[in-house]
């Protein structure tokens, strides 16, 4: 049992969390969400110890052991593997007591304690520990001195591991982790047999390991049975009752305050005036759900380009003259190609990206692309670099010079840096605020491709959802490198792995890819490939069958869209020239009434038509998606 009680937490004088209390059951797998900056990973350090509240206090089981990890990643000449050994502070103890002890009492005793915990097994659970997390036989033996401070924190997550405390906190787990080592962790939780409590964004990890949501909002907690999909339509639901019941509550003070308005003045009916008085001032007003007005993503459509938008034909790729990263790469992009780019940290994913956005000069072979094509790169060093001193509408200010205010204004809007958000200092925003403005930035002239190398990292569970939402309603093509599974399921229509030197397309679904990774963790490539070798061609090809349906219903419903809109501006001409000619063109105001009737019955019916076309390939495309 985990409980907290009436947690109090002041930060610069303000209330950040207000009386948040929690009864969390021993064995609970719970996720703690909430908005950028509602206080969760503050919370998270109290859980842990690491940080006494104003008020309030934290229950833990007598002598549970809480694991949690440190802001510090390890360092050190040790490697990763003797890092994670270390995690282990009994077996650590043992070893070096049966080695240094004389006394063959407690020599027998250490090795009967050793054997009892199972202390032989531990050099192969760390290997398997690290080698999920992405670590290969070399990489855990090398230096820790030698690794960023990513995968110096990925050691620290597998030590946290290994330890296997009562208690397991984890603050972002997956934020240093790729697509691959975020599955493996994934399964490696929903085995974990303790109570844990985890801060995360990720909605897949969400649903699929824990089975309570902590919502932290304005200072409060409240406590959801279920993954995250189950917490969303809970919260829906009391957030409908609660709209409900507030307008029946102002219902119920504007009959009251009609009363006191009326009857007050009469001497007969001051009492039960007065009575409506005072039952108006104990009504507490019940707040209006609301939705972060700022929570916005808009990406601008870009001017039609014939495709294809990229040709890689036979190309290489790398840093060093002679040494490339990657080779024998073979793609084409079309506008409608959204393109999700897999494989482990390390193996070329950012290299094949900034090929991609004409950064980096092929070394070979060819890279073919029209010289009007326009691309909008995001990296997280975008964010990172962005000026704290500067505001958002001075960065974009400097990177359209000559565009009128309003035109600035308006490409800042999109993103939810509207009014007063546009002259806030860059320093005094969340990540998550500057995410959107990377992202406006790179978008400023309407780019025919968008690459975004992990766009997430920043974004809590609904700005997450707001980016799938525009990414989908956005008409150029999309590349994404991205460890959150949810958004390339909703985005991504064709999977590149990159490993191995080389880009090849995944024919498959994503799912297939995560039960290989799976299985190759577990048993080796080889093992994973091949006890379900001929069903894994079947599901590919009928995958790739499918995603090519998808590809002609998609374009489809696009051309009757965009016939639909072409028809009602037609419509529009001939209704001015109806109704006020001094309006219209020239060439529609000189046409009789009669003609002018005639065409528009021809447009309306072409409308519907057009609609009808659109209806039936939407459906279509929803029942290929669905299949």
């Amino acid at each position: 049992m985990l409980n907290l009680n009436d947690i109090l937490v002041r930060l610069g004088g303000q209330i950040i969390i207000d009386r948040a209390s929690a009864a969390l059951p021993t064995g609970a797998r719970v996720g703690l969400v909430g908005r950028n900056g509602a206080g969760k990973s503050t919370l998270m350090r109290i859980a842990a110890g690491k940080l006494e509240p104003d008020g309030g206090s934290v229950e833990l089981p007598k002598g549970a052991r809480v694991g949690y990890i440190a802001q510090d990643a390890p360092s050190g000449s040790g490697s990763p593997f003797d890092h994670v050994l270390a995690a282990d502070v009994e077996r650590t103890r043992l070893l070096t007591s049966a080695e240094a002890s004389d006394d063959p009492e407690q020599v027998a005793e250490a090795h009967e304690r050793l054997n009892a915990i199972d202390a032989h097994a531990a050099p192969s659970r760390a290997a398997k520990i690290l080698a999920g997390l992405g670590f290969d036989e070399e990489m855990q033996q090398a230096p820790l001195e030698t690794f960023s401070g990513g995968w110096r924190m990925r050691v620290a997550l597998a030590a946290l591991l290994f330890s296997e405390p009562d208690v397991l906190l984890l603050d972002e787990p997956s934020n240093h982790l790729d697509l691959e080592s975020t599955v493996w962790l994934e399964d490696f939780l929903r085995g974990y047999r303790a109570t844990m409590l985890i801060v995360s964004h990720e909605r897949d990890l969400l649903n699929n390991v824990t089975n309570y949501i902590l919502h932290l909002e304005h200072g409060g907690t409240t406590l959801y049975r279920g993954g995250y999909d189950a917490f969303e339509r809970q919260r829906l639901e009391r957030q409908a009752q609660a709209e409900a019941t507030r307008e029946k509550q102002i219902a119920e003070r504007a009959k009251l305050q009609a009363f006191v308005d009326r009857w007050r003045a009469k001497a007969h009916t001051a009492r039960q005036a007065q009575s409506r008085m005072k039952a108006l001032s104990r009504m507490a007003p019940i707040a209006a759900a609301s939705e972060d007005p700022s929570l916005r993503f808009d990406f601008p459509n870009p001017a039609e380009l014939k495709p294809p938008l990229l040709n890689l034909d036979g190309a290489s790729v790398g840093y060093d003259e002679g040494k490339p990263i990657l080779a024998h790469l073979n793609m084409r992009l079309d506008p409608s190609d959204r393109i999700a780019l897999l494989g482990r940290n390390g193996n070329g994913k950012t290299t094949l990206a900034r090929l991609m956005a004409g950064q980096l000069q092929p070394m070979s072979g060819e890279v073919r692309a029209p010289g009007k094509l326009r691309v909008g790169y995001f990296t997280q060093y975008q964010v990172e670099e962005l000026d704290g001193s500067g505001t958002p509408l001075q960065h974009m200010s400097r990177l359209m010079p000559g565009a009128a205010p309003k035109v600035v204004r308006a490409q800042l809007g999109r993103f939810g840096f509207s009014g007063v958000m546009a002259e806030r200092e860059v320093a005094t925003m969340s990540g998550g605020e500057r995410a959107r403005l990377a992202l406006a930035l790179v978008t400023r002239d309407a780019p025919h491709m968008l690459i975004l190398d992990e766009p997430t990292n920043h974004l809590d569970v609904d700005a997450r959802e707001a980016l799938v939402h525009a990414l989908n309603e956005y008409e150029g093509a999309v590349v994404i490198v991205s460890h959150d599974r949810h958004m390339l399921e909703l985005t991504a229509d064709r999977l590149f792995l990159v490993d191995a030197g080389t880009a090849r397309e995944f024919d498959g679904s994503l799912d297939d890819y995560m039960k290989l990774v799976l299985g190759a963790a577990s048993g080796g490539p080889e093992q994973g490939k091949a006890s379900e070798a001929p069903k894994r061609k079947d599901a590919r090809r009928a995958a790739a069958e499918a995603r090519e349906r998808s590809r002609s219903l998609r374009e489809a419903a696009k051309a009757a869209e965009t016939q639909v809109a072409k028809l009602n501006e037609r419509r529009s001409q001939i209704e001015r020239a109806m109704f006020d000619p001094s309006s219209a063109a020239p060439a529609d105001a000189q046409l009789p009434m009669s003609e002018l009737m005639k065409l528009h019955a021809d447009v309306v019916a072409r409308i519907e038509a057009a609609e009808a076309q659109w209806l039936r390939a939407s459906e279509a495309l929803e029942a290929a998606l669905a299949a």
